[in-house]
């Protein structure tokens, strides 16, 4: 089902509507890999309070996130948005991406 995000150059993470990681691509795994195993786990049980209510938003709305940030000397996009099953929110998918610090912007 996942197959072709499996190896993408971006860490993709996605969980069901409670929060458990259903699917986790190769670089997704690998920038987590200190966790261990994290299939299965819940999204609650390693972020903070503030994250946390942001997630249950994002699955009660069904609105996405999107912000960047500077972590180990790189900086990154990352974009949250529910996956939804006939019209209903499933769950999120987390893509996050390394980017350059200065990005061109075009207007188009």
């Amino acid at each position: 089902m996942y197959e072709w995000a499996k190896e993408l150059n971006c860490a993709i993470t996605v969980c069901d509507i409670e929060g458990n990681i259903i699917f986790m691509n190769d670089k997704s795994k690998d920038i987590f890999s200190k966790y261990g195993n994290l299939i299965g786990k819940n999204l609650k049980d390693c972020h903070s309070d503030n994250s946390w209510k942001k997630i249950q938003s994002m699955l009660k709305s069904g609105k996405s996130n999107s912000y960047t940030i500077f972590k180990n000397g790189v900086k990154k996009m990352i974009y949250q948005t529910p996956w939804f099953e006939d019209g209903i929110v499933g769950g999120l998918v987390e893509i996050s991406m390394v980017i350059p610090e200065e990005i061109p912007h075009y207007i188009r």
